[in-house]
C-alpha cells in the first residue's frame, strides 16, 4: 500500500465520551499476563488492531498506545509542552539517570542540553571518523577466515572503545569491568516479562541486590575517572572538548557529583549499546539477504576501491545510508518511546486523562503496512527519494522526535556506517542464526539468543 493510500488517523466516528478500545475483555488481567508472558507479541496485539489509540492495564499502570504517524508527531512535535517523559521512565531508571539528559525536565535540561551541544556538532563529529574506522579494522583484525562467532558481544566491545575514547577519552577497559555488570543487570530488572519490573528497587530480591552491588562498583572505578580527570586538569591547566571535560567544566549547582554520574551512565548507555544492537542487527540481515550484502560489496568497490570510509565518503555512499535506515526501521534499539501528558489532552478524537502513561512504539509504526510495503521484508531499496517525500514525517523515528530526540543521532550514524563499510571491506557475513530472533524489551531492543555468524575474508 502506498503512502498516499492511508486511512485517516479516525477510523470510524468518534462521539464525545468514547473510550478508546482496549485488549482483553478483563483489560488488568489480561494485559499483565501478556506483558508477563510475552511483551513482544503483546505489542504485536495491539498493532493488529484496527484503532490508532489503544487503551491498556499493566499491573499499576493505565495508559494508551499511540500509532499514527499523525499521534506522534503532535506529542513529540507539535504540542510537545503538554508532555514530560513521565511516571514509568522515572519509576524505572529514575535512580538511576534521572538526573541525566534522558530523564531531565524544563530548564535544567535545557541548560544541560546547551552546555552538552558542542561535542554533537556535525563538524566536531568529522573529526571522530578516523578512530571510529581505526577501532572497527583492529577488530575485523582479530577474526579470523572461517570463523564463527556471536556478533553482539563483538559490537558491545567495539562501540565501547569507540565511545571511551571520541566522547569521554577515558580507559575503557576499566570502565568496562564494571559498566557490562551494571547494564547487564538492568537489562534483566527492566524486561516486562520478569516480575522484578514492577517491583520497587527498594524491596531486596535477588535482581534488585544484583543491581545495587553492580551499580557501587560502577560508581566507585566513575569516581576514580572523575578524580584522575580532575587532577590532571590541575596540573596542565589545558581544556579538553569531550564530553567528560564539558560535564566537568560546569558549575556545581549545574552539575553535582549525583548529576555527573546519571550523565556518564545516560552517554556509556545510549552511546555504545545502542549502536552495537544496530550493528548485530544490520550484519543479522545482511548475512540473511546475501543478494542485499553483495549490492553493499559493489557500492562499496566501486567508490572506495581498497581504501577504507572516511565521513566524507558516506556522502558518495546512497545504498549504505539506506542499508542502515532499513536496519533501524526493522529493529529500532529504542522500540518505544513514552510521554505522560501535564494536563488533560485529546487525542485521536479521544480524551485522555492528564497523568496517563502514552506509549508510542516504533515498533509498530515502523511496520505498519499503511506506510511501508511487505513491512516485515529487509528492503533497503525502498527508500528512495520519491518513497521518502509521501512517507509521513513520524511514521519512522528510530531516534525520537522534537526537541527531545537523541543528542547523539548524527554520531550514531556516522559510527554505524563507517563500521559497517569497514568490515565489509574486509568480509563476507554468512548468517548461522536465522530468521525470526527472539527479541526481548528491555532497556533496548535485543535479542535473547546469540546472534552468530560465519565470515569469509574478501579477495
Amino acid at each position: 500500500m502506498c503512502p498516499e493510500q492511508v486511512q485517516p488517523t479516525q477510523r470510524g466516528p468518534i462521539t464525545p465520551g468514547d473510550r478508546p478500545p482496549r485488549l482483553g475483555r478483563v483489560p488488568l488481567l489480561d494485559n499483565t499476563l501478556s506483558m508477563l508472558r510475552d511483551p513482544l507479541g503483546f505489542y504485536d496485539r495491539v498493532g493488529a488492531m484496527d484503532a490508532d489509540v489503544v487503551g491498556y492495564n499493566v499491573a499499576r499502570t493505565t495508559g494508551y498506545f499511540l500509532t499514527h504517524p499523525d499521534l506522534v508527531e503532535e506529542v513529540l512535535v507539535t504540542n510537545e509542552g503538554d508532555y514530560e517523559k513521565g511516571r514509568l521512565l522515572r519509576d524505572t531508571l529514575g535512580e538511576f539517570i534521572g538526573k541525566g539528559l534522558f530523564l531531565l525536565e524544563g530548564e535544567e535540561w535545557q541548560r544541560q542540553r546547551t552546555a552538552l551541544q558542542p561535542a554533537f556538532y556535525r563538524e566536531r563529529i568529522a573529526t571522530y571518523g578516523e578512530t571510529m574506522t581505526d577501532f572497527t579494522a583492529e577488530t575485523a583484525a582479530g577474526w579470523d577466515d572461517g570463523e564463527r562467532f556471536d556478533l553482539l558481544p563483538e559490537m558491545q566491545s567495539l562501540t565501547l572503545r569507540i565511545l571511551g575514547k571520541t566522547l569521554l577519552d577515558i580507559n575503557v577497559e576499566r570502565t568496562a569491568a564494571t559498566l557490562e555488570p551494571l547494564l547487564d543487570s538492568l537489562r534483566t530488572r527492566t524486561d516486562p516479562s520478569s516480575l522484578s519490573a514492577y517491583v520497587p528497587l527498594d524491596v531486596p530480591t535477588p535482581s534488585n541486590r544484583r543491581v545495587k552491588r553492580t551499580r557501587a562498583a560502577f560508581e566507585a572505578t566513575l569516581d576514580d575517572v572523575i578524580a584522575e580527570r580532575q587532577a590532571e586538569a590541575a596540573e596542565t591547566r589545558e581544556a579538553r572538548d569531550d564530553v567528560l571535560s564539558l560535564l566537568l567544566s560546569l558549575d556545581e549547582e549545574t552539575m553535582d557529583r549525583e548529576r555527573l554520574g546519571h550523565q556518564l551512565l545516560t552517554f556509556l548507555v545510549a552511546g555504545h549499546d545502542t549502536t552495537a544492537l544496530t550493528l548485530t542487527y544490520a550484519w543479522f540481515l545482511l548475512g540473511n539477504n546475501p543478494e542485499r550484502q553483495r549490492r553493499l560489496h559493489e557500492e562499496l568497490d566501486e567508490t572506495l576501491g581498497d581504501d577504507d570510509p572516511t565521513p566524507a565518503d558516506l556522502f558518495e555512499l546512497p545504498y549504505l545510508d539506506s542499508v542502515l535506515t532499513e536496519v533501524l526501521r526493522l529493529y529500532p534499539p529504542a522500540f518505544t518511546t513514552f510521554r505522560q501528558p501535564t494536563r488533560p489532552v485529546t487525542l485521536g478524537g479521544y480524551d485522555i486523562e492528564a497523568d496517563a502513561q502514552l506509549t508510542i512504539p516504533q515498533w509498530l509504526v515502523h511496520r505498519d503496512e499503511r506506510w511501508y510495503d511487505d513491512p516485515d521484508a529487509f528492503r533497503p531499496e525502498r527508500w528512495t527519494d520519491e518513497f521518502e517525500a509521501e512517507l509521513p514525517d513520524y511514521a519512522y523515528y528510530p531516534f525520537g522526535g522534537g526537541p527531545r530526540h537523541c543528542i547523539g543521532m548524527r554520531f550514531a550514524r556516522m559510527e554505524a556506517k563507517l563500521a559497517i563499510a569497514t568490515l565489509a571491506q574486509r568480509f563476507r557475513f554468512e548468517a548461522v542464526t536465522e530468521p525470526p530472533l527472539n527479541l526481548a524489551m528491555r532497556i533496548t531492543l535485543s535479542p535473547t539468543d546469540p546472534v552468530r555468524v560465519r565470515v569469509h575474508e574478501r579477495d
